[in-house]
């Protein structure tokens, strides 16, 4: 099928080349001039495993180019509208203006038959508010919500675990002729998916935009809930990593995202679950999830509480020692620093006169744009070189599986680890030498 993609960040690149690697004749269209060429090239404008590899495939192929123009879009079947939503400067709330700007270049290029596919995180009602733009056109609008796990976005995107469709439907929440259609269409799109029996489930505009934005609620209150018993375990000697692997024997609680540590980041979580809460003060319903307020509280707690366990552990100050700190972006396997946990903890370490050395195996470059105050140095073994002490802020495996205690032990002036994600041995670093801190761990 013919498809275009508007908006070539990090949720449209991805889509753009995952759906030329399936098949398809994709044009992805966007403002940005750079990074337009940057993508025509072949090359990732944003570290994500195995994006690079498909886009090089699928311009090769012929089935994959990316322009400035909108009037490109003309003649695709299916429109897939991936801009963001981020939060708007003077409030919680999301900010649409990138989405309403989209929809606005994309409409005269529409044609009687074509869908358009909405792919961004938006406030429930907006599928609703864009349908009445696109219907005099003949178009059909669908909400089709990402899940892509940053890291693992490629092959989120080729072999999810569900696919959402919200299309036009009755009152009573049946999809009508031109939302059966439109599904049929999507359906054919994710051909490869559908062949594995992935779950496809047809909506409304307004459950299919909920789907999104609960999934990101749920596992922001799934973590913050075991980093809230970290903070109980510190006061009482309990070990919250303990705790949260006999909870999660239980089927009804799981393990993943029980991990406690320095919280969540990125360009998702948390400006997702402000916006959500935003909109069900709008709605009249804020009471319903007021409590998503104090999950972004207990999220931020946490960081302030391993700047606190860094100037324990040196004697009450940090001024003028030299700290380590191993991660810049949000999580591993990304160069994305948006929120991220890491750099909030390096930076208010130097906020407190520390002398402070980030590295990072992807985020340095990005980091050094937003916070060039800080000290950078790309290879993890110099960075250590005379750290008074070292804070683990980024789980990769460059730390917590390939950083043996005892080598870095002969790098080091005073041999202290912060452990602020919980990944690392404890007994192996205390048998070496080291003094141990972790999160919600005695």
């Amino acid at each position: 099928m013919r498809l275009s993609v508007i908006g070539c960040g990090y949720l449209g690149a991805v889509h753009a080349a995952a759906m030329a690697s399936i098949g398809h004749d994709v044009v992805g269209i966007d403002v940005d001039e750079q990074k337009v060429a940057t993508l025509a090239r072949g090359e990732a404008p944003f570290f994500e495993p195995g994006l690079a590899e498909i886009l090089t495939e699928g311009i090769a192929s012929g089935r994959l180019r990316f322009t400035t123009d909108m009037a490109e879009a003309h003649g695709a079947d299916v429109h897939f509208v991936g801009v963001g939503t981020p939060q708007q400067k003077d409030s919680h709330a999301a900010d649409l203006s990138y989405v309403n700007g989209a929809f606005d270049a994309l409409i005269p290029y529409l044609r009687p038959g074509d869908i358009v596919a909405g792919k961004s995180t938006v406030p429930v009602g907006t599928a609703a508010d864009l349908a009445e733009r696109v219907h005099p056109t003949g178009a059909t609008l669908v909400w089709n919500p990402e899940f892509l796990r940053e890291g693992w976005a490629v092959q989120d995107t080729i072999d999810p675990d569900r696919l959402v469709a919200g299309v036009p439907s009755t009152r009573s929440g049946v999809p009508t002729k031109d939302g059966d259609r439109a599904a049929g269409i999507l359906r054919e799109v994710y051909h490869p998916a559908i062949a594995k029996q992935t779950p496809f489930i047809v909506t409304d505009y307004a459950t299919a935009e909920l789907v999104k934005v609960a999934a990101n609620a749920f596992l922001a209150t799934k973590i913050s809930f075991i980093n809230a018993m970290a903070e109980i375990a510190e006061v009482t000697g309990a070990d919250v990593t303990q705790l949260a692997d006999a909870i999660g024997h239980d089927a009804r609680i799981g393990r993943r995202f029980l991990g406690a540590g320095i919280g969540f980041g990125g360009g998702c979580l948390p400006k997702d679950i402000r916006a959500f809460a935003a909109r069900a003060e709008e709605l009249g319903r804020g009471e319903s999830i007021s409590f998503l307020r104090e999950i972004d509280a207990i999220n931020l707690r946490r960081r302030d509480r391993a700047v606190q366990l860094v100037v324990e552990a040196l004697d009450g100050s940090v001024f003028e020692k030299k700290i380590t700190v191993l991660g810049a972006a949000f999580k591993p396997h990304s160069d994305d620093i948006r929120d991220s946990p890491a750099l909030d903890v390096a930076v208010q370490l130097r906020g407190l006169g520390a002398s402070v050395t980030v590295t990072d195996p992807a985020a340095i470059e990005n980091a050094k744009r937003v916070h060039p105050q800080l000290s950078y140095v790309e290879d993890r073994d110099e960075a250590l070189r005379g750290a008074d002490a070292v804070i683990v802020v980024t789980e990769w495996d460059e730390y917590r599986r390939e950083l043996a205690p005892e080598h870095a032990a002969t790098l080091v002036e005073g041999r202290i680890i912060v452990d602020g994600r919980n990944c690392l041995d404890s007994a192996a670093w205390r048998a070496a030498g080291w003094t141990y801190y972790g999160m919600g761990r005695p």
